[in-house]
């Protein structure tokens, strides 16, 4: 062993000071195997194994234990590691610590406890080996070869594996185990109205942005929920586990999940859909964000296209209003042509009025009504279906935004109404306010102030999209817009001073802010100070373009490595223009490394752990 790290003098005191009950064991040694047998004793009190050869002996060890026993380190060179001597030797350690051999029977029992526990909360092969070796130790039983772990720890998770299947598959309905299997074409129970390529589509990823995306992803949830899963179906499986499964699933083909075990194949197409549901219903929420801030995006890019082109920008208005002013107090009895055009010109009036429509109120009213037009002629469809295929849940502060969507989804049929009935309890929130109340509320043909149906769809959208983005309002069936209190441990309310504790935060919000406000300000004045002068020069911040404010400057290309061009000549030298991967496929051939490695769904249809490569 090499000496680039030595053992302190705490660590030899520690684990290789013979304890007093092994002094007497050692001293009845003689000759060169006193030495060794002390080194063997220590090495196994101290890992629970013996060293395989000489080489796991560090040499700091070796001279502490030489000093002890009185014995000279040259003699353990003539102790022979496989012979009768040896064998005996680890005989009377493993009667000593009370150990024995780890055998067949062992084995199993600790596989089969294994299985039943910690095999089906963790699915990497490293921290079930770390339990196996871990288990061995506390029921005093020697560990076995590296092969024959490898065995058993393997063992273990493949059953481990088909209990969780089995658990899975018991918990479903025949009805919806007959639909599952119908999607690898198990069976003859397809229904009528049911896709024959619907497991395809279910694993398909979402398109751009736009109307028809969010109808066909509404289409796969509701596929999806048709199949009745309930809801605590993997309630009690690790969250690794689904996803392996469902990772598993969204790579096989339908033939080869066919030659799984039944309870194998009704868990990986569960975990699909259950997966699949999270995840769609997640994309739908984005699709919906997106949806309701492009309608805006858009409404305002028309609307300033449209009047960029109606004007230009009218230099020195304060001046052109004071020779307004001036001559028509000095003139106000003479017309508008004749005293006011000849001083400022009719164009520079044109333009400033313009340039008024285009700023204020006017041009907010138009990008308004243009945003009212969009959404009511295009995206309203697509908008409506989202709520019946998604459910919304607040706290009781967000309620009235989601009473707000409740009334949407009462009147989503009523597009031809103008305004909502006169005695309907209308739900108010903080989308109503500010520029939009005078359309939200207009007064109707007998004098009555109203609400107007589709302005009031447009806010309470913002309103549901604002409450999304900053979690006030969640989605049941999500996972990013999930329920926030389930990011918490269960008990974080009964130990939150334990808990933030460990999380090193304050108690007190305010505290929390003060400190995080600090903070910031320090980091922008340390920016700040860093820009004056030469100090970035890789670094620009300036106003705000079509670019964006902040710019970095490209990063100068490293020179090629002086292997990579030697490796290439000497390819091109040899073989002419030959694709790298058939290089590397050739490597991995000759060198025969597929037989180590294996995929992240294992083989031969197991439940196969990560190994490393």
């Amino acid at each position: 062993m090499s000496r680039l790290a030595p053992l302190s003098l705490g660590e030899l005191i520690e684990h290789w000071t013979l304890r007093v009950d092994e002094i007497d064991l050692v001293a009845v040694k003689h000759g060169d195997s006193k030495l060794a047998f002390a080194l063997l004793l220590r090495f196994y009190g101290r890992f629970g194994r013996f060293p395989s050869n000489r080489g796991e002996l560090h040499p700091d060890a070796v001279e502490f234990m030489a000093r002890a026993v009185k014995a000279d380190p040259a003699e353990l060179a003539g102790y022979d590691w496989s012979g009768r001597t040896i064998k005996r030797h680890r005989h009377e350690i493993r009667v000593h610590f009370g150990f024995r051999l780890c055998g067949e029977e062992d084995g199993a029992k600790v596989v089969e406890f294994l299985a039943a526990g910690a095999a089906q909360r963790e699915r990497r092969y490293e921290l079930i080996k770390e339990e196996f070796l871990a288990e061995c130790r506390l029921r005093s039983l020697e560990p076995p070869s590296a092969d024959q772990a490898d065995r058993y720890v393997r063992s273990a998770l493949s059953q481990a594996g088909k209990l969780l299947a089995g658990r899975v598959a018991g918990r479903l309905a025949s009805e919806t185990l007959g639909k599952l299997l119908t999607l690898i074409g198990v069976g003859d129970d397809r229904g009528e109205d049911e896709e024959p390529d619907l497991l395809p589509k279910i694993k398909s990823s979402p398109g751009a942005v736009s109307l028809a995306t969010m109808l066909g992803e509404i289409g796969k949830l509701t596929a999806i929920v048709s199949f009745g899963l309930p809801g605590g179906l993997f309630a009690d499986v690790a969250p690794r586990v689904v996803k392996e499964w469902r990772d598993q699933a969204m790579t096989e083909s339908p033939s080869h999940t066919r030659s799984h075990p039944p309870e194998l194949q009704v868990a990986l197409l569960s975990a699909l859909l259950y997966c699949r549901g999270r995840e769609i219903t997640d994309a739908l929420v984005h699709l919906l964000l997106s949806t309701v801030h492009r309608i805006g995006a858009r409404a305002e890019r028309r609307v300033a296209t449209q009047l960029v082109n109606a004007f230009k920008r009218v230099q020195g208005k304060e001046g052109l209003l004071f020779r307004v002013a001036d001559a028509s107090l000095a003139r106000p009895d003479d017309p508008v042509r004749t005293v006011v055009f000849p001083v400022v010109g009719e164009e520079n009036l044109r333009n400033l009025v313009a340039e008024y429509k285009s700023s204020g109120s006017t041009y907010r009213r138009t990008v308004q009504t243009t945003y009212r037009a969009s959404y009511t002629n295009h995206y309203r469809s697509g908008l409506i279906r989202l709520l019946q295929v998604l459910e919304f849940r607040s706290e009781d502060s967000h309620q009235p935004v989601l009473d707000g969507m409740k009334l949407v989804g009462r009147y989503a049929e009523a597009s031809k109404f103008t305004y909502h009935p006169d005695g309907e309890s209308i739900p108010l929130h903080d989308g109503l306010a500010g520029d939009w109340r005078d359309l939200v509320y207009q007064t109707d043909g007998r004098g009555r102030r109203r609400v107007v149906r589709t302005v009031y769809e447009i806010r309470t959208f913002e309103a549901l999209c604002a409450q999304l983005r900053c979690k006030g309002i969640w989605v049941v069936g999500a996972d990013e817009f999930r329920n926030p209190d389930e990011d918490l441990v269960t008990d974080f309310a009964e130990h939150c001073t334990e808990h933030y504790a460990e999380l090193r935060k304050p108690l007190d919000p305010g505290v929390f802010v003060s400190q995080l406000r600090d903070e910031m300000r320090a980091e922008m004045q340390a920016l700040n100070d860093a820009l004056e002068g030469e100090g970035l020069p890789w670094l620009q911040i300036a106003p705000r373009g079509p670019h964006g404010a902040i710019r970095l400057t490209p990063l100068e290309a490293l020179p090629e490595p002086v292997n990579l061009g030697r490796l290439k000549k000497a390819i091109g030298q040899q073989w002419g223009m030959l694709p790298l991967i058939d290089v590397v496929k050739e490597a991995v051939l000759r060198s025969g490394c597929l037989e180590v490695i294996e995929t992240k769904v294992g083989r031969g249809g197991k439940l196969g752990p990560e190994v490393p490569t």
